[in-house]
């Protein structure tokens, strides 16, 4: 990426991806190359920030709710496929330091979770 020439990172919600959270996390801080994650344990390891469902919540409360149906009789292939409606915004204040990064105070206002 820093022989191409880029300046920040977006970082896909691939399962590999996420497996490899750290390793990239490590590598775009040694890059001095802000990233944005999907997911929140992504940043809680040390990336800049993450906008994305919270995915616990997400899987826990469809669990439940497909689950419930089921045992109710409905058929899977008949239930609606929800989409996220809530999205959490998680910003490591440590990382954007390190990066020498000023969060405008707009968007600390608006996170959700800030990690200090």
């Amino acid at each position: 990426m820093l022989r191409d020439g880029s300046r920040a990172v977006v970082v896909n919600p691939d399962p590999v991806f996420q497996g490899l959270r750290k390793r990239i996390v490590d590598l775009a801080a040694k890059g001095q190359l802000p990233a944005i994650y999907f997911t929140r344990d992504s940043v809680e390891a040390g990336g800049l920030m993450s906008y994305a469902p919270n995915l616990n919540e997400l899987t826990a409360r469809a669990a439940a709710f497909y689950v419930d149906k089921i045992l109710k009789g409905a058929q899977p292939a008949d239930l609606p496929v929800e989409q996220a409606t809530k999205f959490e915004l998680v910003i490591n204040l440590k990382t954007a330091k390190a990066l020498g990064l000023d969060i405008p105070p707009s968007l600390l206002t608006r996170a959700d979770r800030v990690i200090e």
